[in-house]
């Protein structure tokens, strides 16, 4: 059991049979009442998201999810193919509850794929991907990182904001907690 006020973006919970992710939680403390836990939660199965909040001392079975290394195959139409390097079992995945981390994820990169008892629930990712720039405004001469930035459309479809001096078909490293730039990671 963990009570809500040690949960934490990332962790899984069982509630109602539900099996619930938590994206974001913070503590809250109004000016009259007690101290409260508002959380954005999403429904792994059916991958509704919504804001709720909870009692500190309040406590939920903790789900034990697995983790194995596989390599993303493709997608076809609504569905997504991964398979297990060493045993090449395959697993299916609905684009629609793994949308947010298609965006970093080409074919034939190696992710983790997540497990709840035997059913697949999700991919984590590597802290960092390195993708290439397909569409960016032209580089500005002189520019420096510390500019405001311009947006550049990556490989596989996602926006980053990056600096200035950027140009298309540069492989760039992007963080997949945040969506952002971090560095030139060469030509």
């Amino acid at each position: 059991m963990i009570s809500a006020s040690d949960l934490r973006a990332g962790n899984t919970f069982v509630q109602d049979g539900k099996l619930i992710k938590v994206l974001d939680a913070s503590h809250h403390k109004p000016g009259k009442g007690n101290t409260v836990m508002r959380m954005k939660l999403r429904d792994v199965r059916s991958g509704a998201t919504y804001d709720t909040t909870f009692r500190p001392d309040e406590k939920f079975e903790k789900a034990h999810i697995d983790t194995k290394t596989v390599q993303y195959l493709y997608t076809m139409e609504d569905t997504g193919y991964f398979m297990d390097l060493e045993t090449y079992d395959q697993y299916e995945l609905p684009i629609e509850t793994v949308e947010d981390e298609m965006k970093y994820i080409l074919e034939n990169m190696e992710v983790k794929i997540q497990f709840f008892g035997s059913e697949v629930i999700g991919i984590q990712l590597p802290t960092t991907v390195v993708l290439r720039v397909e569409e960016t405004q032209p580089s500005i001469k002189g520019a420096t990182v510390t500019g405001s930035g311009k947006p550049a459309t990556m490989e596989t479809g996602l926006v980053v904001n990056v600096p200035d001096f950027i140009e298309a078909g540069e492989l760039l490293e992007v963080n997949t907690t945040e969506g952002t730039y971090v560095k030139r990671a060469g030509k």
